[in-house]
């Protein structure tokens, strides 16, 4: 997996082409905010408000994954969600510091709008920085 920091301010498609070459399945994790560039097998965009994703990223994203800090954040999540082919997975996951406000909200949210799943932002959980 191709993640960190934010991964698509680089040019990827030397790495990614070599990382196929050699049998490699490569996914990527972005927020969607600047061009893919680079030969990938699944594409997951976790978008952030204070830099949108670009639509071309939203079209081409396998997975969205939308953080929801507060009840807004489900509107900011189905705005991404309309730009994303059909087929997209759609998670929810609650932000960690508001997780026993928010979790009640996403699950009445995922019962009445059953394309979206919770996930859970696991490195926050097991305490990985």
């Amino acid at each position: 997996m191709v993640t960190g920091g934010e991964p698509c301010m680089y040019d990827l498609t030397k790495i990614t082409s070599l990382l196929k070459l050699n049998g490699f399945t490569v996914w990527l994790e972005t927020s969607g905010a600047y061009p893919i560039k680079g030969n990938f097998d699944w594409i997951c965009l976790s978008p952030k408000k204070f830099k949108k994703p670009l639509e071309e990223n939203l079209a081409n994203a396998d997975e969205l994954k939308v953080v929801v800090f507060n009840k807004s954040d489900f509107k900011w999540a189905e705005e991404n969600a309309a730009l994303t082919k059909k087929e997209c997975k759609l998670f929810l996951q609650p932000e960690f510091d508001s997780f026993k406000k928010v979790m009640p909200l996403m699950i009445d949210y995922v019962k009445q709008n059953q394309q979206w799943r919770i996930g859970l932002q696991t490195h926050k959980v097991i305490d990985v920085p």
